[in-house]
């Protein structure tokens, strides 16, 4: 099963413009933004994306965002896979 998990973007890498820092639960990652921007873009900062195998697929907004973790959070009571999710940063 393939899961995209929403993350909140904390930072971008002022050199490698493609490197984000982006939080979800408490849970901080390194992720690559090249697929949504080609340039530092600041005004991604605060900004909700679809994380999935480390790569932001898509901006979300924000009710999105929180409503599909809310899912995922409900999820992982009946989903090992969901749950594993959230328990290292390694995951997405």
């Amino acid at each position: 099963m393939c899961i995209g998990v929403p993350c909140c973007i904390k930072t971008i890498d002022p050199i490698y413009h493609n490197q984000a820092q982006a939080e979800v639960n408490g849970i901080i990652c390194n992720i690559d933004i090249s697929l949504i921007t080609q340039e530092y873009d600041e005004s991604l900062i605060g900004q909700w994306v679809l994380v999935h195998t480390g790569f932001a697929m898509s901006k979300l907004d924000e009710e999105e965002a929180q409503n599909t973790l809310l899912m995922l959070n409900e999820m992982q009571e009946e989903e090992a896979d969901v749950a594993v999710l959230f328990q290292s940063q390694d995951r997405f």
